[in-house]
């Protein structure tokens, strides 16, 4: 192996790259419209941890850990976003992380796509 240390810019992309698919990782499971399957945990760990990813950063290496850490980063990054934007939310408290409730909207409130009125047909042309 080459003892030679990653440079600060080989190190900042790897935990970027990390952070990424941390936070697709979340994202997917999070959305997900069926229940975890065994396929499921595979995907995860290959995703994580697979060939190409090792190919990409050796075990062992600077560059594997600071993949590592932006695993972690873009992982918790995605559930700490949501917890700041469902904190700030009048229609959502931490029930929604439980099983999706939220308030009902106000009265008046028609939730749906926006109809384009006169005032839009500057954005058309």
């Amino acid at each position: 192996m080459n003892e030679s240390s990653a440079s600060v810019l080989e190190l900042l992309g790897a935990g970027a790259f990390g952070a990424v698919i941390g936070w697709l990782l979340y994202y997917l499971n999070r959305y997900r419209s069926g229940d975890v399957q065994l396929a499921d945990i595979v995907t995860v760990v290959g995703a994580i941890g697979g060939g190409a990813i090792l190919a990409l950063f050796p075990a062992e290496s600077e560059l594997f850990g600071a993949y590592g850490i932006g695993l972690f980063v873009g992982f918790f990054g995605y559930l700490a976003t949501l917890m700041v934007l469902v904190s700030q939310s009048k229609n959502f408290d931490r029930d929604w992380f439980l099983d999706g409730r939220h308030k009902p909207p106000d009265a008046g409130h028609v939730p749906g796509p926006r109809v384009m009125g006169p005032e839009d047909e500057q954005l058309i042309r």
